[in-house]
């Protein structure tokens, strides 16, 4: 599984507004600069997030935008599920209704994804957005190879090439 470039994106703009001083107004302008996000995607970002209850809108002079929690309480899940919607393994995942694939009136499976999916989704939640937006203190270093041939955590959006 592999987030979308704009969740990927999603998260580096949350990470940045976490990053910044508690109440302080931030622009698309000023958080596309800080993190390398084109402009229009992180107005379009900003907006999708704010109508998730994430970041909120301040308008007036020196309007901008807020985060609209504690970063301990926003989820790396919350901020995928903002950008891309529920998070599900399979287009059938948490439906019981027919689907348009080509097994689905023989899958055995089925059933099972929702299970599945509900747990990619509480590993999501358990990472806060205040965890993502510390310095990690070993920043730029490249991830470990471990027995498995698997590298360790590293998302996509870590800037990590693995």
């Amino acid at each position: 599984m592999r987030l979308t470039h704009l969740a990927d994106y999603a998260v580096v703009i949350m990470t940045a507004a976490a990053r910044s001083p508690a109440g302080e107004r931030l622009s698309a302008a000023a958080l596309a600069a800080e993190t390398g996000v084109p402009v229009p995607t992180a107005q379009k970002l900003m907006g999708k997030l704010a109508g998730a209850g994430l970041l909120q809108s301040v308008r007036g002079a020196g309007g901008g935008f807020v985060l609209a929690g504690s970063p301990t309480d926003i989820s790396l899940a919350d901020m995928v599920e903002a950008v891309e919607g529920p998070i599900a393994m399979t287009q059938c995942s948490g439906s019981e209704e027919a689907s348009d694939c080509a097994l689905d009136a023989h899958c055995r499976v089925k059933p099972h994804m929702s299970v599945v999916s509900r747990a990619v989704r509480g590993a999501l939640a358990a990472v806060t957005l205040e965890q993502l937006a510390r310095t990690p203190a070993n920043a730029g270093v490249q991830p470990s190879i471990t027995a498995r041939n698997t590298h360790d955590w590293a998302p996509a959006f870590a800037g990590v090439q693995g």
